[in-house]
Parts: C-alpha cells; sequence; structure tokens
C-alpha cells in the first residue's frame, strides 16, 4: 500500500463506531486490545483479593488457567481466579466482554449483539443478565425532599417458560379483562427532584398499602414530602407511616399545584415503555434485570463499557446521593 493510500486509510478509522474498531483490531494478530477485558478483570480483582470460601485475603499465584491468574488459598487450600464467586465466572469469550457492554449501553436487542459479536443469541441473553446481575443494585439509598410515586403497569408475560400457566398470547396479546387485574405486573417507581429513582415489582394486580410498606419506607426519609396521584393506598400508607403526603387529582384534569406534581415520575414511566417496546415483550420475571439497565441508562452514571464491566464485578462509580 502507497503511502497516500495508508493515510487515507488510517483517516477512515475516525468515522467507526467504538464496535466497529474493536473488531477491527481483533483482525491484527497480538493485538493489545483483545486482553483489554483480562487486564481490566484481573485489575480489579487485585484491589480486593480474598478467597470466595473463607474470605481470607492470604493467597499465593498457583499458575494460569483460560487466561486469567489463578491463586491458592493458605488456609483453607482451596484455587480461584479473579471471576470465582462473581456473575461472570465460568463464561468464556473473555475478548468480547467489552463489546458486548458496549451493546447492552446502546440498548441493542439479543440478536443484534448475536450478530454484531458473532456468538449465539442464546450466549448474548446469558451475558445481558449476567451483566445486569450487580450493576441492577447499584440504586440511591434513600429519597429526599419532594418525592413522587405511581404504579404502572405491564402485561404479565411468561416468555421463555417451558411450562405455561396459561394459553400463550402471540406477541404479547391483550388482558382478557378489562382495567387493573390478576393478568398485569405492578411496578412502583419512586423519584425525588434531584432524579434519584428507585422501583420495584409488587406483583400482579393493583397496589396495596401493604406493598407499599414494604417497599418504601426504608428509602424515604421521614421528613420527605410524598406526592402521588388519588389512589387510596397512598393516602391510607402515609397516614400509617406518619409522612407528609400530598395527592394530585389527576382524574379532575389537574397535574401541577404548586410544586405538588407527579410528572417526573409520569415521564420516567414514558421513557421506560418506549424502551421495552425495543424487546418486543419482557419477561416478568426478569423485569428487575431490565428496570435495573434502564436505571443505568437514565442516570447515565455508567457512561463506557469499561465502567459497566467493573460494575458488574462489583465495583461501582461513587454514587454522589445526599
Amino acid at each position: 500500500m502507497q503511502p497516500a493510500e495508508w493515510k487515507t486509510f488510517i483517516a477512515q478509522f475516525t468515522a467507526l463506531s467504538r464496535r466497529q474498531r474493536l473488531a477491527s483490531a481483533t483482525l491484527l494478530p497480538g493485538a493489545g486490545s483483545q486482553n483489554a477485558a483480562v487486564a481490566l478483570v484481573e485489575s480489579v480483582a487485585r484491589q480486593r483479593l480474598h478467597c470466595p470460601a473463607c474470605h481470607s485475603s492470604h493467597a499465593h499465584r498457583h499458575g494460569h488457567a483460560h487466561g486469567l491468574q489463578r491463586y491458592r488459598c493458605v488456609p483453607c487450600g482451596r484455587t480461584f481466579n479473579a471471576l470465582t464467586g462473581t456473575p461472570l465466572a465460568r463464561l468464556r469469550h473473555k475478548t468480547l466482554w467489552l463489546a458486548y457492554a458496549d451493546c447492552l449501553l446502546a440498548s441493542a436487542s439479543v440478536r443484534q449483539a448475536a450478530r454484531q459479536l458473532n456468538v449465539h443469541r442464546n450466549t448474548a441473553f446469558r451475558w445481558r443478565h449476567r451483566f445486569l446481575t450487580l450493576a441492577r443494585t447499584d440504586r440511591p439509598l434513600c429519597l429526599h425532599g419532594i418525592a413522587e410515586a405511581d404504579e404502572l403497569y405491564l402485561l404479565e408475560s411468561e416468555k421463555g417458560s417451558r411450562h405455561l400457566t396459561r394459553p400463550a398470547r402471540r406477541r404479547g396479546g391483550h388482558a382478557r379483562q378489562r382495567g387493573i387485574s390478576s393478568e398485569q405486573v405492578c411496578i412502583l417507581v419512586a423519584r425525588d427532584r434531584t432524579g434519584q429513582t428507585l422501583d420495584f415489582v409488587t406483583g400482579k394486580g393493583a397496589l396495596t398499602k401493604v406493598q407499599l410498606h414494604a417497599c418504601l419506607p426504608p428509602v424515604i426519609d421521614k421528613d420527605v414530602l410524598l406526592v402521588t396521584d388519588g389512589h387510596a393506598a397512598y393516602r391510607a400508607f402515609a397516614r400509617a407511616a406518619g409522612i407528609s403526603h400530598r395527592a394530585v387529582n389527576l382524574h379532575a384534569g389537574i397535574r401541577v399545584q404548586g410544586a405538588a406534581h407527579v410528572q417526573n415520575v409520569n415521564a420516567y414511566h414514558s421513557r421506560l415503555r418506549e424502551w421495552l417496546r425495543i424487546f418486543h415483550g419482557v419477561a416478568s420475571r426478569y423485569l428487575p434485570n431490565y428496570l435495573g439497565w434502564r436505571w443505568i441508562l437514565d442516570a447515565g452514571r455508567i457512561r463506557s463499557p469499561e465502567t459497566l464491566l467493573k460494575a458488574t464485578l462489583g465495583e461501582f462509580p461513587r454514587l454522589t446521593v445526599t
């Protein structure tokens, strides 16, 4: 290749996406980017190296296996590596993990990610829920000031189940009963005015006072102002918990009463519904993972594949919540 052609070729790399650059790098023998995920995993493990069996930090090197350094625990004699006891233990194709984390941040479907990484769709699906196991738990500890709460209902789905408890529905289908029923799963979302958000899958059917008591007291301040719609369960909960409460009468067309409104939480509901459409139906048993995934994207605290991989191993970015 002539020097002029080489310069033109190199200049085109700036227009490539991250996934395309990673795919190009894997074509080069001995490319350093192939070991980027392994190096990142090892660096996270070195900071808090301990035996998963007895939790002792007294260990020594014990050879290599599958590209990772192995260790032997001195007190109990067990061997382990940087992934033992983490959600990514026993998974293969480590060199593709950063590229897959990039797919998650881009909200790629299972089949899209499988095509981009040239892996089987079952592998892409397994990786999705392994990557989200710990990342979904990175939530604010408490809501402050004015907190809005509202519920969202999704049609219950047994997608992927081998044994259905009801006749199968085509492409999601529709509920057989009108209104809120046991065919729908309730998602409670609470959000304060700083954007900190918590969500809970409370179960099938309408939201109840008992479910609110199980979810909200540990995560809201006693002096918080809880703003909701006119649902009777919120009033009963706030009265029993001794929490200040304001209800907005949405049925009467009143959406804002001074500082009291539920616009923020309703906007979050709208973004969540629109995002879930990408996946053409989500199995109800995996809803907590998808809610955690949506929080990762909406909060913007995890912006790079490297940060997401670290979060999957338990090293979260610093949570700036007072």
